[in-house]
């Protein structure tokens, strides 16, 4: 089994006993340290494809930035069809970012 070295990992599970009283309730404790860490991979994800994104469109590098967009919005819209952000959040965010390189490139 996947077990994440974090703070709350150890301190769901530590050594074989689990806070938890039931089988169930140690397993749903386990998936829980499982989903936060990919959720926050995804996460961390996303920020890291806006900061370059918005980092390329500052120094005016107009080669890069359709790919970055591209990335950007992908990793975007998947992190909201696993419920990471909600839809419209992403659909937002996708859109103001959109509106800014179209208006770098000089495109509609």
């Amino acid at each position: 089994m996947l077990y994440v070295n974090s703070l709350i990992s150890l301190f769901i599970y530590y050594g074989g006993y689990t806070l938890a009283q039931h089988k169930s309730a140690a397993k749903r404790a386990r998936q829980s340290v499982r989903k936060n860490k990919i959720n926050t991979d995804r996460k961390s994800k996303v920020r890291t494809g806006e900061k370059s994104l918005l980092a390329a469109l500052k120094k005016n590098d107009l080669k890069a930035v359709p790919e970055l967009l591209s990335y950007y919005t992908s990793q975007m819209m998947k992190a909201a069809q696993k419920g990471v952000f909600n839809k419209t959040t992403a659909s937002r965010k996708i859109a103001r970012i959109s509106a800014q390189v179209h208006k770098a490139l000089g495109t509609k």
